[in-house]
């Protein structure tokens, strides 16, 4: 029986839009200067991609979710669409691509201490076009998820479905890397502008902010309250995170020490912990904050994109023990 034989799910909690890839990693001696090298000390293949890493993160912390994306017609596909379907997140609008279209992929390169960098190739997830049948399927969801990484063209569809909020979930964005890593790929200056003052929560990283708004954390915060936004994120790695809450205020959320194995992920299991607590749940702000921190340090603990993702009750733990 295939995902499209199943019964559609009558309601899911989150709805996931944009990159389902292959991440093939390679744990190097060092990351490498521009002109430098660096040796590979292990390689491993596992599945990643911002709008897939929310979705699995999200079902992790117990909550109903499933993925719109596209993959190639390959083995690479079949180990994303295999791995979704372990995870109990619906991958029913996963489509398949042309025989000859590539699965996306990303290169991860980390070094001993976990940290990284990450090259994108693939044709699979920039083909990605929104169907009527897939704006159906968002209606049925209680939150809408999409990254910058996910084509212009679908961004911009969410955008206008996001101006008309009648039937449409709240929508929740991601500037998930620098403009720079966007262009003639995924989502445009233009169609970020136009998605500020209609998201109902903008997460960022202090990469990314600066790249497109030109400031530093908290001024970047206090640009995009005064162009429409009412609840941000923007996470700054071991110095935390800065929340803006309908309340007009800016938090100032504390990171976790923990011992890291692979900071790959951590931005997107921050995201799906806040929308777990905030977004959907009923937590304040800071419990919000707090509880996004540690899904997000505890990840790292484990190596690969997903490879610590914690229940709900394990986050709870952890944070009864800071």
């Amino acid at each position: 029986m295939t995902d499209a034989d199943e019964p559609a799910p009558t309601r899911l909690d989150a709805i996931a839009v944009g990159s389902a890839v292959v991440d093939r990693v390679y744990g190097l001696t060092n990351l490498p200067e521009p002109d430098g090298g660096a040796f590979v000390r292990d390689e491993s293949t596992a599945i990643g991609g911002v709008a897939a890493n929310v979705a699995a993160a999200l079902a992790r912390l117990g909550r109903e979710t499933g993925v719109v994306s596209r993959v190639g017609d390959d083995d690479a596909a079949d180990r994303i669409l295999t791995d979704l379907r372990n995870r109990g997140i619906d991958a029913r609008r996963v489509r398949r691509g042309n025989p000859d279209e590539q699965t996306s992929y990303s290169l991860i390169l980390r070094d001993p201490d976990g940290k990284r960098m990450i090259v994108a190739g693939g044709e699979s997830v920039p083909n990605l076009r929104l169907t009527d049948a897939d704006r159906d399927y968002l209606r049925r969801a209680d939150l809408a998820f999409t990254s910058a990484y996910a084509p212009d063209p679908v961004v911009s569809d969410l955008v206008a479905a996001a101006s008309d909020p009648g039937d449409f979930p709240p929508l929740v964005f991601d500037l998930a890397g620098p403009l720079s890593e966007l262009e003639d790929r995924a989502t445009r200056p233009e169609t970020i502008d136009a998605l500020l003052p209609v998201c109902d929560c903008f997460v960022a990283n202090e990469v990314s902010a600066r790249s497109y708004l030109g400031a530093d954390p908290r001024e970047a915060v206090a640009q995009l309250r005064e162009r429409g936004v009412t609840r941000a994120a923007l996470t700054r790695g071991t110095d935390g995170a800065l929340l803006l809450t309908e309340d007009d205020e800016i938090l100032d959320i504390p990171a976790f020490e923990v011992e890291t194995a692979d900071t790959t992920g951590a931005g997107d299991a921050f995201t799906a912990g806040l929308v777990h607590g905030w977004l959907l749940g009923n937590r304040s702000p800071e419990e919000a904050g707090r509880f996004a921190a540690a899904t997000a340090a505890l990840n790292c603990t484990a190596e690969n994109a997903r490879g610590g993702l914690p229940t709900v009750s394990k986050v709870q733990r952890f944070l009864e023990q800071k």
